[in-house]
């Protein structure tokens, strides 16, 4: 399976120091160009040390940066039509389509947006889960990493955060 990243997970578990959860992921792992310029290049011009994280994961080969072609794909066409998607948004569920990729992204436009047209998506918890699930963390860990992105930013309703904190402890069982 491959994995075409947008920016809220990466950010978010940047700035976690939880991007070891993407190792825990089959390869290819990737970014588009577009979201790796909103991301790390504008992010290391300012200062984001979340940014240099991401910039390091790449080095590292954990991630790779691709090109996206949006002009030949129907698929961005349409989704470039939709007013609550992002260019970034437009360009990670092209990539995933034309990769046959699990688009993961946060954000509930974008998810529905992938849901018409048939492209599966992943959120960050998900990553998180199943990181804990496959032994790659321990639950305290996973838990951890829940709370640190909660406390930098990451939005997660409460009942959503109540779940997964739920799951997470069963999978500790």
């Amino acid at each position: 399976m491959s994995w075409a990243f947008d920016a809220t997970p990466l950010i978010y578990l940047a700035k976690a120091e939880g991007l070891g959860v993407v190792e825990a992921l089959d390869e290819p792992r990737v970014i588009p160009e577009a979201v790796y310029h909103e991301v790390v290049t504008a992010g290391v011009e300012q200062g984001y040390d979340d940014a240099r994280r991401i910039e390091r994961a790449v080095e590292n080969g954990l991630i790779d940066v691709v090109a996206v072609d949006t002009d030949g794909s129907a698929v961005a066409t349409r989704l470039a039509r939709h007013p609550g998607l992002s260019d970034a948004d437009v360009t990670v569920l092209a990539c995933a389509d034309a990769r046959d990729a699990v688009a993961v992204m946060d954000e509930s436009a974008s998810r529905s947006a992938a849901e018409v047209e048939d492209i599966e998506t992943r959120g960050t918890a998900y990553l998180v889960l199943a990181a804990v699930r496959d032994g790659a963390l321990s639950t305290a860990a996973g838990r951890d990493t829940v709370d640190a992105m909660v406390d930098r930013g990451w939005y997660v309703a409460p009942d959503v955060y109540t779940r997964i904190v739920e799951k997470l402890e069963s999978l500790a069982e």
